[in-house]
């Protein structure tokens, strides 16, 4: 909220609703006439995210929708010059403690994963329908699961698969190789053996990376002069396109790296509001573990 720096009458755009707490935070800060415009694709986020605010959701404009979307659907609600941006893409605790949603390794429930229930595919039809090769090449790209070959073949192999404790009890058991070797993953990994391979199917099955994509060079331009978007990211993949292109757009020259001097003459439109990202302390981890990868990165527009 301090890099976002809301101010009275402000009009600041939510890209992940979540459970509303980015949302109120805002609305406390740019009272008593501040607004914001909220996404999510999940619609019992938004009817809890209402509940929530009370009587601050007079102030929200509430969009079942994903946020890349968010060009059109903010023209649409007026929304055309904002004074900040929020992306928090982690999955709120809501969605991933509740088993029927098929987000957790450590509960069993259907294997679901979708974000809004309404889209076709869900993470059950890609872990029994697509080829192992497939499989494998979806757990390497958007898990960076180095036994993803290993892993797919498992799966294929114990077809069908239908909830999240089948599918987490063949990853731990392939991945185990005896109490000792498992011990010693498990030291290494200091995360379930299961969490790469459901991180590349909810991603896969949300199109995550691809609406992060196009998302960011949409909600810049959104933005008004001075206004900031905060991203705040919880793995690699999410974190890695973020950081590069805030770095592209907060770059003055934009000729091609094989120039030896400048000839664009160009001025930076951004810049960023800290060089690295903030990670959370010790206190913050301790009282809140799910928050140990998040990575928060600002961008500020200059003209």
């Amino acid at each position: 909220m301090a890099l976002l720096a809301p101010q009275a009458g402000g009009r600041y755009i939510d890209g992940t609703l979540g459970a509303g707490g980015h949302t109120a935070g805002i609305l406390e800060r740019s009272a008593p006439d501040g607004q914001v415009l909220a996404f999510d694709r999940d619609p019992a986020a938004i009817a809890f995210a209402r509940q929530q605010l009370g009587e601050l959701a007079e102030r929200v404009i509430f969009v079942q929708a994903s946020f890349a979307q968010m060009g059109d659907l903010a023209a649409a609600h007026g929304f055309t010059a904002v004074d900040g941006i929020l992306l928090d893409l982690g999955f709120s605790s809501r969605q991933l403690d509740d088993p029927a949603r098929g987000f957790s390794f450590l509960q069993d429930g259907p294997l679901d994963m979708r974000l809004d229930p309404a889209q076709p595919t869900s993470a059950a039809d890609l872990v029994n329908d697509l080829a192992e090769a497939e499989l494998a090449r979806l757990f390497w790209q958007y898990g960076e699961e180095k036994q993803s070959r290993r892993l797919a073949r498992a799966i294929v192999a114990r077809r069908p698969v239908t909830t999240t404790g089948q599918l987490a009890a063949i990853v731990s058991a392939e991945l185990s190789g005896g109490a000792r070797a498992a011990q010693g993953r498990a030291a290494q990994r200091r995360i379930h053996p299961a969490t790469r391979v459901f991180q590349a199917l909810r991603i896969a099955v949300n199109d995550e990376l691809a609406a992060l994509t196009a998302v960011l060079p949409v909600a810049l331009e959104l933005l008004k002069v001075g206004g900031r978007m905060a991203v705040i990211s919880f793995h690699s993949l999410e974190d890695r396109p973020v950081k590069q292109f805030f770095r592209q757009q907060s770059q003055s020259c934009v000729c091609p790296p094989e120039l030896p001097v400048c000839r664009c003459g160009g001025q930076a439109r951004f810049k960023l509001v800290q060089r690295k990202a903030i990670q959370p302390t010790a206190v913050e981890i301790a009282q809140n573990p799910r928050s140990r990868s998040a990575r928060l990165r600002v961008i500020e527009r200059l003209l």
